[in-house]
């Protein structure tokens, strides 16, 4: 009610302005047909006027918006990855055959610009990541990510997911990941072609992992310096990694 009123009051107040401005037009000019000449092409042009202003508010409020999602997401990004993607990161990378040239590559600096993300960006998609399920503790995994469960699912429940495709389908891996080690009772004698279905459900989790880990460290850098501080710290694919500094 009182944003109408508001409203009242200032398209009033508008209508005033204009008819004292028409006013002195004449007083000054003298001459009403000149007057109402220039009321009716300014008249005229009102439609133009009304849509060049209403795309352009229109335009500045969905920026606003998207921004503003932008921001919500980022945040979820973040709490998924201090609590669940940096340590999952740290425990599949244990399982790559090649963990040096990964780690070499993806061993984010803190003088990292955005040519140096958009080339880790371009190796990930290019590199042919293999990680194999023989390697590393796979018992270990299964628990921290049945642990982890619970709070994943309540990250699936947030709306703003839905406006990001990417992150979603990062959770879907991760999720079918756990699902897979989940539905084995003992994770120890398996077959060589169950180890190898294993394999390839962790590579997909862990590319997922990666892609978007890159995208955050990026956001983190442009926008939060005291964060990217620490994550460059705490790089899971940094064996030496550690949050002193030196």
């Amino acid at each position: 009610m009182k944003r109408y009123l508001a409203t009242r009051h200032l398209a009033f107040l508008l209508l005033l302005v204009s008819l004292l401005l028409y006013g002195v037009d004449y007083l000054i000019l003298g001459k009403g047909e000149e007057v109402a000449v220039g009321f009716l092409g300014n008249f005229a042009f009102l439609p133009v006027y009304v849509l060049f202003v209403t795309l352009m508010i229109e335009r500045v409020i969905k920026e606003r918006e998207r921004n503003s999602l932008r921001q919500k997401l980022n945040m979820v990004i973040g709490v998924f990855f201090s609590e669940v993607g940096t340590d999952l990161i740290r425990n599949l990378s244990g399982f790559l055959p090649d963990a040096d040239g990964v780690e070499e590559k993806l061993r984010v600096k803190p003088q990292w610009g955005e040519r140096e993300f958009r080339q880790a960006s371009t190796f990930i998609a290019a590199y042919d990541l293999r990680l194999d399920s023989r390697r590393g503790d796979l018992g270990s995994l299964k628990q921290f990510l049945t642990g982890r469960r619970e709070f994943m699912l309540r990250l699936l429940e947030n709306p703003n997911l839905l406006e990001h495709d990417e992150f979603t389908d990062l959770l879907w891996a991760v999720f079918h990941l756990t699902d897979e080690l989940g539905a084995r009772a003992c994770l120890e004698g398996l077959s060589p072609l169950d180890l190898d279905h294993l394999s390839g459900d962790m590579k997909r989790a862990f590319v997922h992992l990666l892609r978007e880990w890159i995208v955050y460290m990026t956001h983190l850098k442009a926008d939060y310096p005291y964060l990217f501080s620490l994550a460059v710290r705490m790089n899971p694919l940094d064996p030496e990694a550690h949050a002193e500094l030196s």
